[in-house]
């Protein structure tokens, strides 16, 4: 039975504000940023900036370059990993993390040279860990291992184009496998991950900085869980989907988008009480603080496109039994640090869903300025609990986005923040600092002003996306003190 609204604890505790930087966009050698000392830097930029909120894109290993598709529902991106911070633990030496920094090609093979180091020297209580870790993921680790052991036996070609007897799982293929050194090293390059992540939130909980994670709605065609366990996805003979992920046009894309991933068989999850996603919110709340439900729309209806649909134009809504999912998650966890994403088209029936369960929902500023004094991302509409946004990864930067305005939207702007002829995006900043929304995210792009050049992604396009990083020069020194005095204004610093 779903308990009522004041039953519950508030998932947002109190004004704050916080900033939103993928871990991959840190400055740093390698070919994205990591979890090391560029990380740690990060949560002190926080902290003197009065920031008590870190807010990521989804960490697992992307099939492909977008954070939204990964390989796995639970596993981290092992190329986040520090490997610094491995010569640190002394499982490499530093000519070896460099090697593995400067040359690309290098990682894997610096990696597995870790793994070795760890076998060979690592005391006992580090193995202890490695065994306390494997038992503790037990319910996803050993698929995610073996689908990863295929995955580089069949030249990373995807799971329905392996051998036969791979693709069906059947246990005479997979013995061998589960024997090797490979099935081995994939679990300690988890470890290593896991590790290196909660070092890094017991850094920033030390100075009481929470980490807001993204969970993906859906996962990869091409990852762990569709193979594991394909019986629980509309798929057809052959493993292809008959029906594929995506949203009708809307503002960011005249066609719809069409993400391609699998729809789930909700009646077959529902029969063992949603155990696929109760191991996975288990791991997302080892992993985060709060956690962001990417497309909770989804949860109430879902666009399912025909696979052999070119774009998202042709598709329905399919009702999903979000309802009952959202609580068995309470009935196993109690507490959901949830937060809606609530953008897009949005019915009643979504809000309901969401209120139902005192998940605050998002307001983006960029989406005010219409006209319209309703407009419910007008800050004079915001409500307390809320999380208020700048813009998204999906929204191009604050000064790029007001860049590209003609003059008479501009005039629109000006007349709600007041007048400005520079300084972008500061009153933009300024009004979602001031706003009612207990939760005040700020991307990092428009922390630093910085122009459509910074844009993390646009929807729809297929290149050049989530590529972003900064460096530490484009951080004026006096900036953290000037954000904590604007933050400060309007009680979002801790004391």
């Amino acid at each position: 039975m779903t308990k009522p609204l004041s039953d519950r604890p508030a998932v947002l505790d109190r004004r704050r504000f916080g900033i939103l930087l993928h871990p991959s966009s840190l400055p740093g050698e390698g070919k994205k940023g990591d979890l090391g000392e560029s990380a740690r830097r990060f949560v002190d930029v926080l902290v003197a900036s009065g920031a008590s909120v870190w807010q990521v894109l989804p960490l697992g290993p992307p099939s492909g370059d977008s954070p939204y598709n990964t390989r796995s529902a639970h596993a981290g991106d092992p190329d986040l990993i520090s490997l610094r911070d491995l010569a640190a633990r002394g499982w490499l030496t530093p000519e070896q993390a460099r090697r593995g920094l400067e040359d690309k090609g290098a990682r894997s093979e610096v990696m597995s040279t870790a793994h070795t180091n760890f076998l060979r020297n690592a005391g006992q209580a580090d193995h202890v860990e490695f065994a306390a870790f494997k038992g503790r993921h037990a319910a996803w680790l050993p698929d995610y291992a073996l689908y990863e052991c295929s995955r580089a036996e069949f030249g990373s070609v995807p799971w329905w184009e392996w051998p036969k007897a791979v693709r069906n799982r059947e246990p005479e293929a997979l013995a061998d496998m589960r024997e090797s050194r490979a099935y081995d090293y994939y679990g300690f390059e988890q470890f290593v991950f896991f590790s290196q992540w909660q070092a890094l939130k017991d850094y920033a909980h030390a100075r009481a900085v929470r980490f807001f994670g993204d969970m993906p709605i859906f996962v990869a065609e091409d990852s762990a869980d569709v193979w594991a366990q394909a019986d629980l996805f509309v798929l057809d003979a052959q493993g292809r989907p008959e029906i594929v992920t995506g949203v009708p046009p809307d503002y960011f894309a005249v066609e719809g988008q069409r993400w391609g991933n699998p729809h789930y068989r909700w009646q077959r999850m529902a029969a063992d009480g949603f155990a696929w996603w109760r191991e996975r919110v288990r791991t997302q709340r080892e992993l985060f603080d709060w956690i962001r439900i990417d497309h909770f729309r989804g949860l109430e209806a879902v666009w399912a496109i025909p696979f052999s649909a070119k774009t998202a134009v042709d598709g329905q809504w399919i009702p999903v039994p979000g309802d009952a999912l959202l609580s068995a998650l309470e009935q196993e966890f109690g507490y959901l640090p949830l937060i809606a994403e609530d953008l897009g088209l949005i019915t009643e029936a979504v809000y309901a869903l969401r209120d139902r369960y005192g998940l605050p929902g998002m307001r983006v500023l960029q989406f005010a300025f219409d006209g319209n004094p309703n407009n419910i991302h007008l800050p004079h509409n915001f409500i307390p609990n809320s999380v208020a946004y700048t813009g998204t990864h999906d929204n191009d930067t604050t000064l790029g986005w007001y860049g590209h305005l003609t003059d008479d939207e501009r005039i629109i702007v000006q007349d709600y923040l007041g007048p400005f002829d520079s300084d972008v995006p500061w009153p933009f900043m300024r009004a979602v600092l001031a706003s009612v929304a207990y939760l005040a995210i700020l991307p990092w792009q428009d922390v630093l002003a910085l122009g459509s050049a910074a844009r993390m992604n646009v929807p729809g396009a297929r290149a050049g996306n989530w590529g972003f990083r900064f460096d530490w020069g484009d951080v004026p020194s006096d900036l953290p003190a000037r954000l904590r005095r604007l933050a400060s204004l309007f009680g979002r610093v801790l004391p």
